[in-house]
Formats: structure tokens, C-alpha cells, sequence
């Protein structure tokens, strides 16, 4: 699996001045974001090691963020996260299908 992500955000992490307590919702939001780094992190490791042991160690590490993440996408359903965004793009999920124009040879 190819993943594709920046260093930007790891490197150069936003710094946050404002001394506003964060809501619970950004926080899970922020966690979802780190989860998501440490994942395409994870792959990427693994898609460029060839020891054995480093290749279960980044098994290890795939699996364990996939678990993570799927705990705080389990926890964003709860918190009604996901229709919140649905609710505001419902035409992203209203799309035809996509059917294929040319017939096959």
C-alpha cells in the first residue's frame, strides 16, 4: 500500500498561542489527525525495511494505529462528528456510480 503524506506538519507543528482551553471535540479531531500520521508513518516504514524482525516490528506498529484509529472514529461516531460533516457536504455522497462509456474489447 503507497501512502503519500508531508513532513510539514511534523517538522513544522502548529504552534498554538491562543491560551483558549481546547473542547473535547478538538481534541479528538487532533488526535485523529496524530493517529493518521503515525499510520502513514508506520506503512512507510515498513514499506522500506528488509529484516525480518523490523518487518514484524512494523507490523506491530500498523496494526496498533489502525486500532487506535478505528477506537477514535468509533468515539467521533458517538460525538455525532461524522454527520456534523455529512450534514454540511451531502453532495459528496450523492453521486451517481461510476459506469465505464466505452465498450470493452
Amino acid at each position: 500500500m503507497k501512502t503519500y503524506f508531508s513532513l510539514k506538519g511534523i517538522l513544522n507543528p502548529a504552534v498554538n498561542t491562543d491560551s483558549a482551553p481546547l473542547t473535547p471535540r478538538d481534541m479528538l479531531l487532533a488526535d485523529i489527525r496524530k493517529t493518521q500520521c503515525a499510520l502513514e508513518t508506520a506503512y512507510s516504514g515498513f514499506d522500506n525495511v528488509t529484516d525480518p524482525d523490523l518487518i514484524d516490528c512494523y507490523i506491530y506498529e500498523v496494526n496498533s494505529a489502525l486500532k487506535r484509529y478505528r477506537f477514535l472514529l468509533q468515539q467521533a461516531e458517538q460525538m455525532q462528528l461524522y454527520e456534523e460533516y455529512c450534514s454540511d457536504t451531502p453532495e459528496l455522497y450523492e453521486a451517481e456510480a461510476l459506469t465505464c462509456q466505452q465498450p470493452l474489447v
